[in-house]
């Protein structure tokens, strides 16, 4: 057992730099920093509320329903970081928003991709379960971001995301001067006859993390680049931080029609409350 003195657990979190009266219920968390204006952009109201390294953090409201929203960075082990900071004060619901790469044929550039689950192909949820824990999207979020995504009227998938922690070996790139990892095109094409839709590098801490902890969690991404067609543009960025923007308020409004209805938590017979 460590000391306090190894404990960063003061009210303000020692690498995200918020508090609990800084961020709302529920986040969104892209990697990078400069998203997280553009994500604002869409909302209704909103004010930067911290920045420390590559934690940047803003809060305001979309569509009536309070929200924040969190870089972390690239990779697994700092977005497990905002989760645990956020959790720490009080963020109950998390949706990753991103970039992927596709590995199915028939997915287009611009297309969304709503996870369901995550190969866990990151080393930062081992430390936390054994291997064999799902990295499972909550349903509730699932179902928002589907909702959202048929509002919206952009081209989306469900299904199962593979989580990396190398950009380039562990996607099946090759490295420096054409280094190819070992078993790295064996990994892929088992991937891809398993129908995992996309890569990408943040998803399965993410989910893990949430499910560890009682809390709720998802990921939508954007895809930039199609790894079996070879195409790649930067088409459609916003397309996933609006689908998660618009999630948010259908989460609330799911959550308001579940305490209506006394029930433990929402389910789709209980619709949105809607005339």
């Amino acid at each position: 057992m460590t000391g306090d003195s190894e404990d960063p657990n003061d009210e303000t979190q020692y690498h995200l730099g918020v508090a609990p009266d800084d961020v709302a219920d529920t986040v969104l968390l892209p990697g990078d920093p400069e998203r997280i204006e553009k994500i604002t952009n869409q909302w209704d109201e909103s004010e930067i509320v911290a920045e420390h390294r590559e934690f940047r953090t803003a809060t305001g409201a979309y569509d009536g329903a309070p929200i924040s929203t969190t870089s972390t960075g690239i990779g697994s082990p700092s977005a497990a970081i905002a989760v645990e900071e956020l959790a720490r004060v009080g963020c109950e619901t998390f949706l990753r928003v991103g970039s992927c790469g596709a590995i199915q044929p028939e997915m287009d550039v611009g297309d969304l991709v709503i996870t369901s689950g995550a190969v866990r192909q990151e080393g930062t949820s081992d430390e936390y379960v054994r291997e064999g824990f799902p990295a499972s999207a909550d349903d509730r979020v699932v179902a928002a971001l589907v909702a959202a995504a048929e509002e919206l009227g952009h081209d989306y998938h469900v299904g199962v995301t593979a989580s990396t922690d190398s950009f380039y070996a562990g996607q099946s790139r090759p490295g420096f001067e054409g280094f190819e990892a070992a078993g790295s095109e064996k990994r892929f094409e088992e991937l891809r006859e398993a129908g995992v839709l996309n890569f990408e590098m943040e998803s399965s801490a993410i989910l893990s993390l949430a499910n560890l902890y009682g809390l709720r969690a998802g990921a939508v991404c954007t895809v930039y680049a199609n790894r079996t067609t070879g195409e790649f543009r930067t088409e459609g960025e916003n397309r996933a931080a609006e689908t998660a923007s618009l999630a948010t308020a259908l989460l609330a409004r799911m959550d308001e029609r579940a305490r209506e209805a006394g029930a433990d938590r929402w389910y789709p017979g209980l619709g949105l409350g809607d005339d």
